[in-house]
């Protein structure tokens, strides 16, 4: 039987874990086993420049934060495992994760969630196919952007022809 400070530091954790969890807006657990050191050292920079938090977690305290909050990860949370959040980019886990489990067979994605629900291995595999937030953003301003521009270039050529018109009449 675990000692009283043993069990309090177990909760705190699995606690710490349930917030984290809720107030992420999608996070994704995976099994890395079989990367090396320095394999989970560029993995790690990729997630910290997107602004995700990585970590290895233990499954029974997952599992217990899961419970707390209401997500049902199923059978998944066994061997190694590690989670991915982001409480900002629902996109960000979901693409660093299967971009390098493509080049690494060993790195096994096993669930996630997505604003609140868990979700399977093909919706992540779909999710991480969606562009960023920034992509996104950018796409939309381009759509606004667009046909002004083109209406400015339709202008200038009329502008053009009616001077190349002028000049070609006062020469003749």
């Amino acid at each position: 039987m675990p000692s009283e400070k043993i069990l309090s530091k177990k909760q705190e954790i699995v606690n710490e874990l349930a917030e984290k969890m809720q107030s992420s807006v999608a996070g994704v657990l995976v099994d890395y086993k079989g990367i090396t050191v320095e394999e989970d050292t560029k993995l790690r920079n990729k997630f910290r420049e997107a602004g995700v938090e990585y970590r290895v977690v233990k499954n029974t305290l997952t599992r217990f934060a899961a419970e707390k909050i209401g997500f049902d990860f199923g059978d998944v949370l066994n061997g190694t495992t590690a989670l991915a959040i982001s409480s900002e980019d629902p996109v960000a886990p979901a693409k660093i994760v299967a971009e390098f489990a493509k080049t690494k067979e060993s790195y096994v994605i096993k669930s996630g969630f997505l604003e609140g629900k868990v979700i399977s291995v093909d919706e992540i595999k779909a999710l991480s196919k969606i562009p960023s937030r920034e992509g996104l953003i950018a796409q939309v301003l381009y759509g606004f952007n667009a046909p002004l521009t083109k209406f400015a270039y339709a202008i200038n050529a009329i502008k053009e022809q009616l001077e190349n018109s002028e000049s070609a009449e006062v020469t003749e």
